[in-house]
């Protein structure tokens, strides 16, 4: 097992679409036991939200990322280790070098050891960590999950970067209008298990379902694992393998950025279109070339600063986690809690040649 501890950055603002901040925190001298605040979020507690309680001091927040050298992640995280030292907290990443079902569960037990007041997940499989999350409500750690969702009935709150539905949808429309409504089309995913993923392929197919896309078709889901290596191999065996493939989508930072760097020294550039999502500082290079017309994301930094906010709230007894509560999110402002514990950040931004010179991060 890896730890490793990121010391507290500036956060710098980005101009990107609206945001929630999320805060996980610790109340320093007061145990789990002594603690008053217990969330109700989708488990059904009965503590009782006080909106007018201060955020706590000290607490103890820590990210659990789907791996610690997944760029994007990395993001993520340091943007809520900088936003929980606003609220006079401490907070830490620990997390896996692989991004398997299994592999953070023996962090959550370490976590659960040490008696964090907030968990902050971005779940590899959304039943794998289940157990052990429970088992960490029961000792009034509070359990956010961000980017993506465990089973509902295993956390407080889920930080969602944007409407998933939107996400799916949104990314199908950008591939059918660059390669006009016709051809194959395939998806390069990061992990088969991984819930985020999951959720906008679901989304996707629907949408290819509807008559303007009939001469679209979907050949193959293929997964990356969110690994470079892997997932530049991955797109070299979907061309090779379907050699009248029009068009690419990777929902993946780690998956995108690997498929631009193949195709961008293959036959297949200016040929096979792609898109996803993707951050603008590693998709630059690939905009200016002409690998990559358009491409999505949101800004990753305000997705771990509303984490954070969020955790602080919900370990300050402010919210419990309940449908229509609102909590303040530092420079995000308020946010309201929606149905099934989740927090919306708010819709991607479209990136294109046009526009991304104005985005660095």
């Amino acid at each position: 097992m890896t730890i490793r501890l990121r010391a507290p950055r500036r956060l710098a603002a980005v101009a990107t679409a609206g945001v929630l901040a999320l805060g996980l925190a610790a109340c320093g001298g007061t145990t789990k036991d002594s603690s008053s605040a217990s969330g109700k979020g989708t488990s059904g507690g009965t503590a009782s939200a006080d909106p007018n309680a201060p955020l706590k001091k000290g607490l103890k927040l820590a990210f659990l990322p789907k791996q610690v050298n997944n760029p994007y992640e990395t993001i993520v995280d340091d943007a809520g280790i900088a936003a929980a030292k606003e609220f006079g907290g401490e907070a830490k990443e620990v997390g896996p070098s692989d991004a398997s079902a299994s592999s953070q569960v023996s962090y959550i037990n370490t976590l659960i050891q040490q008696r964090h007041d907030a968990i902050l997940i971005a779940a590899n499989d959304e039943n794998a960590v289940c157990g052990p999350l429970k088992q960490a409500r029961a000792k009034n750690i509070k359990i956010v999950a961000y980017d993506s969702d465990t089973n509902p009935q295993c956390r407080d709150l889920f930080i969602n970067q944007a409407s998933s539905e939107e996400i799916g949808r949104s990314e199908v429309k950008l591939l059918a209008e660059r390669i006009g409504h016709e051809g194959e089309i395939a998806i390069l995913s990061a992990t088969a298990n991984a819930t985020n993923q999951n959720t906008w392929i679901k989304f996707m197919k629907d949408e290819l379902a509807k008559p303007e896309y009939s001469k679209m078709k979907l050949v193959k889901v293929a997964y990356g694992d969110d690994d470079d290596q892997k997932s530049f191999q991955q797109t070299q065996g979907l061309l090779q393998a379907y050699p009248n493939l029009k068009g690419i989508i990777s929902p993946t930072t780690v998956g995108i950025a690997a498929a631009a760097r193949y195709i961008s020294a293959s036959k297949y550039k200016g040929k096979v279109v792609l898109t996803g999502l993707g951050t603008p500082d590693q998709m630059r290079k690939f905009v200016k070339d002409g690998t990559v017309e358009q491409f999505e994301l949101w800004d990753p930094k305000n997705l771990g600063y509303l984490a954070s906010y969020a955790a602080a709230a919900l370990s300050s007894g402010q919210i419990t986690g309940a449908q229509g509560e609102r909590f303040k999110a530092g420079k995000l402002g308020e946010r309201t809690i929606g149905a099934n514990g989740e927090v919306i950040l708010g819709p991607p931004t479209v990136f294109d040649a046009k526009n991304i010179d104005q985005y660095h991060f």
